[in-house]
């Protein structure tokens, strides 16, 4: 037992420390083997009518569910109890994660007036849309935590975030469908109005309140007994959804390859993802907080839930895969991005 408890550890931290190349494996494989992908991405498993909107509950959408349940059972209550004397950086950790994408996505629609082909720029805005929608990554508190952050307030940044998408994703949805033109402004507009909030209650909320739930009534001991398990299975997971997520739109950008615009979604993405941490870095000056607060708001504020954004536009936008394709590199740029914030703060301090 012990030797089964230490082989499943030793592949867990082998999966989790090369996380970021098995990821972009996943793509690789997506792209050129992509019809296991499809087959996933079409599994059915019921439709609801849940507050009146009609849901269709995909394979994908309960592999999404099952990753915020896991990171909802890595939240321990007792650690946000510190959180009460930051509640006015949490608020504007919160504003600013709503806020400057949005911003960010205006400058952008400027400055691509002058972009050859429209059609690829109302994309990339919609692409832009879905991340700035998304609220904040659970790997984040993992960054901020190696990175000597405060923990309290990186699982505040979550929560808060994630409790709040039924009202603010459709606020960044609505914002950028009004910068967006024709089909994908409509595109934009009726992601926003219908069935969002129950997908984003059914399959991120409720989760993570269910795995917070379970943690509480198995207790912390019970759950890190099981947790390399889980931890495992998670990493496996994600892999699966983001290969099947990709399937839709990677084969179609390696077959007619278009490098000026693959290009160009990369500038955006990196752009996109530098601003998002260095307004993490604006607030904690503003706020006037500790270093350790200011690494907790920079991940927090750099690190979207991609996933989520994924599996809505697969589900609600198949008909423009390309909109993909700036989610796909966000999330490759993140870890990136967080990784090189990570290094230099080490250094630094």
């Amino acid at each position: 037992m012990d030797a089964h408890r230490s082989l499943i550890a030793s592949v867990s931290h082998f999966v989790h420390r090369w996380l970021i190349w098995l990821l972009l494996g996943s793509y690789l494989v997506a792209a050129f083997f992509p019809a296991v992908g499809l087959w996933l991405k079409n599994v059915s498993v019921g439709t609801f009518d849940i507050w009146g909107e009609h849901v269709r509950f995909s394979l994908p959408m309960l592999m999404l569910a099952f990753l915020l349940m896991n990171a909802g059972m890595g939240v321990e209550l007792a650690q946000l109890n510190d959180l009460r004397k930051r509640l006015a950086v949490l608020a504007a950790g919160t504003v600013a994660n709503l806020l400057v994408p949005i911003a960010f996505i205006f400058v952008v629609t400027q400055i691509m007036r002058i972009w050859h082909n429209p059609d690829e720029v109302q994309n990339i805005l919609v692409g832009l849309a879905l991340i700035a929608a998304m609220p904040v990554a659970g790997s984040s508190t993992a960054w901020s935590q190696n990175a000597d952050g405060n923990l309290a307030l990186s699982l505040g940044l979550v929560l808060a975030t994630t409790l709040l998408s039924p009202v603010t994703t459709p606020i960044a949805l609505n914002a950028v469908g009004l910068m967006a033109t024709g089909d994908y402004a409509e595109d934009l507009h009726e992601l926003a109005t219908g069935g969002t909030g129950a997908f984003l209650t059914m399959c991120v909320i409720v989760p993570s309140l269910l795995g917070i739930a379970v943690r509480g009534g198995l207790g912390a001991r019970r759950v890190a007994a099981v947790r390399p398990h889980l931890k495992l299975i998670n990493s496996m997971i994600l892999l699966l959804l983001n290969y099947s997520n990709a399937s839709i739109s990677l084969p179609q950008a390696i077959a007619n390859p278009d490098l000026d615009f693959l290009a160009v979604i990369l500038v955006i993405t990196v752009a996109l993802c530098a601003t998002a941490f260095a307004a993490g870095w604006a607030v904690a000056r503003w706020t006037r907080v500790a270093a350790a607060e200011r690494t907790s708001l920079m991940f927090g504020l750099g690190m979207n839930n991609n996933g989520t954004g994924l599996v809505l536009a697969s589900m609600a936008l198949a008909d423009h895969p390309s909109v993909m394709l700036p989610i796909i590199f966000y999330n490759l740029v993140q870890h990136l991005v967080a990784g090189a914030v990570d290094h230099w703060f080490g250094k630094t301090s």
